[in-house]
Formats: C-alpha cells, sequence, structure tokens
C-alpha cells in the first residue's frame, strides 16, 4: 500500500473504509480468478509496478495460471497496447517466477522429486527442485515445502532470511512462520505451500 493511502487512512478512516468496502462488494459476483485478473490488466494500465507485481502474486496464489496472466494481457490489448503489454512482460521476465519460464507454459501440473526424505534435515532448508527454489521445513515425519518467493511482490526470499523459525522477506519485512507458512507481520497472505508425498522413500513435490 503506498505513503499516500496509509496517509489517509490514519486521517480519514471512515471515508477509506467505505471506499474499501465499496471495492470488496463491487466484485460479489466475481469468481476469485476473474476478480485477481482484473486487478492484474488495472495495475498494467496504470503502470503501477509495485501494484503490478503485488497483483501477479495475488492471481498466482488464486490459482490462475501464467498461460491465462498472459492471454489475458493481450485480451486486454484495445486499452494495453503492445507497450504497456511489454511493460509487464519485462517485469515478469524480471522477477524470473518459474511458472512463466517459457518451457513451462502450457505444462501439465505434475510431482517432481526432490531428494530422498532421510537426507532432509530436521528444521529448514532451502533446496532447488527442477529450477525452481524452495523451502522444506521437517519435524519427524512432518514436512511442509514453500515456493521461495514471497506473496507480496514475489521478491525471492534468502535462506539468510530465515532466523530459527521466521522467515522475513528483506523488501518490505513480511514475516512468516516457516512451521505453518503463515504470515504472521505486516501482511495478511502466507507463503505459497506445495503438496506432498514420500515415494519410495523419495520427497515428491506438486506443482
Amino acid at each position: 500500500m503506498s505513503d499516500a493511502l496509509n496517509y489517509l487512512l490514519k486521517v480519514r478512516p471512515e471515508a477509506m473504509q467505505s471506499y474499501f468496502d465499496f471495492v470488496k462488494k463491487s466484485g460479489t459476483h466475481l469468481d476469485k480468478k476473474t476478480r485477481a485478473l482484473i486487478s492484474v490488466i488495472t495495475k498494467v494500465d496504470n503502470q503501477t509496478k509495485k501494484g503490478f507485481k503485488q497483483y501477479l502474486s495475488r492471481a498466482l496464489q488464486a490459482g490462475v495460471t501464467a498461460d491465462e496472466i498472459i492471454d489475458a494481457l493481450f485480451a486486454a490489448f484495445p486499452i494495453l497496447g503492445l507497450s504497456k503489454i511489454i511493460w509487464a512482460i519485462e517485469i515478469i521476465i524480471e522477477l524470473d517466477v518459474p511458472e512463466f519460464r517459457p518451457e513451462m507454459l502450457g505444462a501439465q501440473s505434475s510431482w517432481h522429486q526432490v531428494m530422498p526424505f532421510n537426507e532432509v534435515s530436521e528444521g529448514t532448508i532451502r533446496a532447488t527442485c527442477d529450477d525452481r527454489e524452495i523451502f522444506i521445513y521437517r519435524k519427524k515425519d512432518l514436512v511442509n515445502v514453500y515456493d521461495s518467493h514471497c506473496p507480496h511482490q514475489v521478491t525471492n526470499i534468502p535462506y539468510l532470511a530465515l532466523t530459527e523459525h521466521i522467515l522475513t522477506c528483506p523488501k518490505h519485512h513480511w514475516k512468516f512462520d516457516i512451521t505453518t507458512g503463515e504470515c504472521i507481520e505486516n501482511g495478511d497472505r502466507p507463503l505459497r505451500k506445495y503438496e506432498t508425498r514420500i515415494t519410495e522413500g523419495v520427497l515428491e513435490v506438486f506443482w
């Protein structure tokens, strides 16, 4: 959220709450993915980089695929024009979100082998699986696997940002409990969590 919006929330909370209530209710009859795509297009049209990254992340968390986002950009071509679409794609390339890599577009979700489960030490580690960076938390037989990107503006969070069980995004200081993936400070969305299974002693994740 911008400094200006934070200021208005502080000095005119009633008026701003009415505005946010209106925005929330205006999309009541839209499904989650459609609302997310409209928000992405709006940010591209306004060319607000922070807002675009934020709503791009929200769209991915809502289950929108990279192919659907690219299609939505082209469907909005009459209002956006090629220059704004290129602006958005340049940001996506800069973020290096795995879903948007050319070889990943159109790919079906599947199970991916990470490592032998007995090699996953207790606590938290950062690993790479099929060119995707992940955090793995293990406590005995419990294992949680998370995407390394912050759900706020898709910042790739480094391992050094982990202190005990708290992971802090270096950009806007969203804090996450790595044992659950929940955001516990400064933000309102959890880390993206992947489904896991153990097959013949090997940890596998699904995306």
